[in-house]
């Protein structure tokens, strides 16, 4: 009963627990539990399948339906109750300067307590479901491992952005070359030379 810490009982809507079978034995006194798949290829876990905690907004084992984006970020802070902020790092494009701006985006999560091992800087994936609260809209489906570097900014994400920007001055640059001296080129053979009939 650990996961009686509630004033109010804590149960599963959909599970009856006084039944008389499970009574009546002597050996094994084992409840039956709800638990879904919440689909789009994501696997249940197995503390979800097995554990004995109580999450009405949990997407294994609650009434939520995972529907609309699937979005990754990194984990931001752990300061609430089954509630972290996760932060998602994006380019901007600026057109007047024709160059890209980082910029990132916080977000709060519902993280249900099947995810055990979650550590700042863990990049988790997450789906959209129905308004949880106030600023909740999206809920943990899985978690992987990240580095050990969990400051802030760009440093989790895989892709490296320094050569990414690099590439695209370069290509820009070069395009921009070709454009001012296309009319020159043009010019020069369309010029007829005196000297050659």
């Amino acid at each position: 009963m650990a996961e009686q810490t509630e004033r109010s009982f804590q149960k599963q809507p959909t599970v009856f627990l006084n039944n008389k079978k499970n009574l009546l034995s002597t050996k094994g006194q084992k409840n039956t539990r709800h638990f879904k798949n919440v689909g789009l290829g994501f696997k249940t876990p197995r503390e979800a399948m097995l554990g004995t905690y109580i999450d009405k907004k949990c997407p294994f084992t609650g009434n939520v339906s995972i529907r609309g984006r699937i979005l990754t970020g990194v984990v931001q802070k752990m300061k609430m109750q089954r509630t972290i902020v996760i932060r998602r790092d994006y380019l901007h494009y600026v057109k007047k300067y024709k160059r890209f701006e980082k910029r990132h985006r916080n977000m709060s999560v519902h993280l249900s307590p099947c995810f055990r091992d979650v550590e700042l800087g863990d990049i988790v994936t997450v789906g959209e479901c129905r308004p949880l609260s106030k600023t909740v809209r999206f809920n943990v489906l899985k978690v992987a491992k990240g580095g050990a570097n969990n400051k802030k900014g760009f440093k989790n994400s895989n892709v490296p952005i320094k050569k990414i920007m690099k590439k695209i001055r370069y290509l820009k640059g070069f395009l921009f070359t070709v454009n001012r001296y296309r009319h020159c080129l043009s010019f020069c053979l369309t010029m007829r030379d005196p000297y050659i009939n």
